[in-house]
């Protein structure tokens, strides 16, 4: 997947990539292009947050390293999260 990654793109992987927790993204209205992902478990609780920048979110490469390692963070305070890997 080398193509730029529209908004609706980067939210679905997004999505998938923190199962079998939800992720809830939106990208703020005061209009810098950021896309903010929060990460709650089944009971609503916030378990993480993440903000992405523009240019990161529609770089296939860039996002892929941001989410791996917004995983690698919700593993180490010991959330188990299902196998991902990027789409391609």
């Amino acid at each position: 997947m080398n193509a730029p990654l529209r908004i609706n793109e980067a939210l679905l992987i997004a999505d998938c990539a923190f199962k079998p927790f939800k992720c809830v993204a939106w990208a703020p209205q005061d209009g810098n292009g950021e896309l903010s992902l929060t990460v709650i478990d089944r009971t609503s609780t916030n378990i993480g947050r993440k903000q992405i920048p523009s240019s990161a979110y529609s770089d296939p490469a860039q996002l892929e390293r941001l989410l791996e390692q917004a995983r690698a963070e919700l593993s180490e305070e010991g959330y188990t999260l299902q196998s991902w890997s990027m789409p391609h």
